[in-house]
């Protein structure tokens, strides 16, 4: 088994509705962050690969078959150059809205387990800064302007980097037609998948 699409999007794009679309659409089991709550032994592996040491993708992704979201969204580039066939999917939202939803809900979340002091989930909180909150964004999430800056930037990269063909900029509200036709997939008879709204990321009970 192998990676077989690659997301490069930011967290809060969409990004678990795209997981659920890729799995129905048969390219799963599709990694996302919240896989590394069944997976506490990657935690270490992703602050390697964000200190530049290297790391087996194969093994980090066995049984997967696609990726999406934070850390993955990361190393894309890492990623096309060790999997060549795998297609690259930017997920996108408004730059407005998607710095307002991560400021309602990832990073408030990700500050209180910092903050926190529970020893179970310290080191995944210490992922979360390294190479997110400060390896991305520099440590100033309540500098809007900044924030924005680097989302574009990271969207603008992608389109540079990844062949035309390769890729597929996407934003959930077009929901399955593009992305079938992307992957070469029949369109479900069922809506596009919608989950993981900041209401409901709000009403989820708290993770131990």
């Amino acid at each position: 088994m192998t990676i077989k699409v690659i997301g490069a999007g930011f967290g809060r794009t969409g990004t678990l509705s795209l997981k659920l679309a890729l799995e129905r659409l048969g390219f799963g089991k599709c990694y996302h962050m919240m896989e590394l709550f069944g997976h506490p032994d990657h935690v270490g592996r992703w602050r390697q690969a964000g200190r530049g040491e290297r790391v087996d993708w194969d093994v980090l992704y066995a049984g997967y078959q696609s990726t999406v979201d934070w850390p993955s969204c990361n190393f894309y580039a890492e990623h096309m150059r060790h999997y060549p066939d795998a297609k690259v999917i930017l997920s996108e939202r408004d730059p407005e809205r998607w710095y307002e939803s991560v400021m309602n809900t990832i990073y408030p979340s990700s500050r209180a387990v910092r903050e926190s002091g529970d020893p179970a989930m310290q080191p995944w909180a210490d992922m979360a800064w390294e190479l997110i909150w400060d390896g991305l964004f520099g440590g100033r999430m309540d500098d809007k302007a900044h924030v924005i800056e680097v989302y574009r930037r990271h969207n603008q990269r992608v389109r540079e980097v990844v062949p035309a063909e390769r890729l597929l900029v996407f934003e959930a509200i077009e929901g399955w037609a593009p992305l079938c036709a992307f992957l070469g997939s029949p369109v479900p008879d069922e809506p596009y998948p919608k989950v993981n709204t900041t209401e409901e990321f709000h009403n989820r009970p708290p993770r131990r």
